[in-house]
């Protein structure tokens, strides 16, 4: 049964008294999992002692205050599912608890953060170094997991945690995909039913096209609003709107 923590001091205490000797797995989320999540949780229950999963909606990452209003917030389903998947704990703080200095105080990285999602979304990697940070000290992790649907997220974490000396390994692991090719996100369930057998197309494009630039156009001409599409570190990153929804992918070229 997965037990429940919510404040840092409560998690700490935890950590310096019952924990103390065992590896502890770190999977930090928003919430709304699914089975690119359950991945995560099975490979830190693999490799560590104790495996503790954290759900938190953050609001400093989103720069628009819409798509934070309408981010799914399934606690009960999500409960179910990490207690299907053997995490032992779950770590649940509210906002207070995440910045009792209101947010005065913030990573920034100023590379790799400004291309990318980050040209496109002012702030945000901010807000995610932060509460990355922020989690990885709570917690006391020997090893953190994160998806490579993320990969630009992956980097600047593992960045972030190399240049502070941070105790966690920042463990990257394998894009989950459905049958039809489109990369599992929690976003997804936004999708309109219309136009959810059009998103595989995000993926088939990055594929098959010959350049970025070709990809962007054929994505364009299936109906998405392109943010970018663009050729960086042996990868084709793409991020681009079906509607309102905003999905992201990358694959190896």
């Amino acid at each position: 049964m997965t037990k429940v923590v919510r404040s840092p001091a409560a998690w700490q205490r935890l950590r310096a008294s019952a924990l103390r000797g065992k590896s502890v797995g770190f999977v930090p989320t928003m919430g709304a999992l699914h089975a690119g999540h359950l991945s995560l949780l099975r490979r830190s229950k693999r490799e560590n002692g104790v495996t503790v999963a954290s759900i938190f909606v953050n609001p400093t990452q989103f720069n628009d205050k819409k798509d934070l209003e309408k981010y799914p917030r399934p606690l009960a389903q999500d409960l179910a599912l990490l207690n299907s998947a053997g995490a032992d704990y779950l770590f649940l703080p509210d906002f207070r608890a995440m910045y009792p200095d209101g947010y005065r105080y913030k990573v920034t990285e100023n590379d790799l953060s400004r291309a990318l999602c980050g040209a496109h979304r002012p702030g945000h990697f901010d807000g995610v170094l932060t509460v990355v940070m922020k989690l990885l000290n709570i917690i006391g992790a020997d090893r953190a997991y994160f998806g490579e649907k993320d990969y630009q997220q992956y980097l600047l974490v593992k960045g972030m945690a190399e240049a502070f000396f941070l105790r966690a390994k920042i463990i990257p692991c394998p894009t989950v995909r459905e049958k039809s090719g489109l990369a599992l996100s929690s976003r997804n369930a936004l999708l309109p039913p219309k136009l959810k057998p059009l998103a595989p197309e995000l993926r088939r494009a990055l594929v098959e096209s010959s350049s970025a630039r070709a990809a962007a156009k054929t994505l364009a001409r299936k109906g998405f609003k392109v943010d970018y599409v663009e050729d960086r570190l042996g990868r084709r990153f793409a991020a681009a709107y079906l509607g309102t929804v905003r999905l992201i992918d990358n694959v190896k070229i």
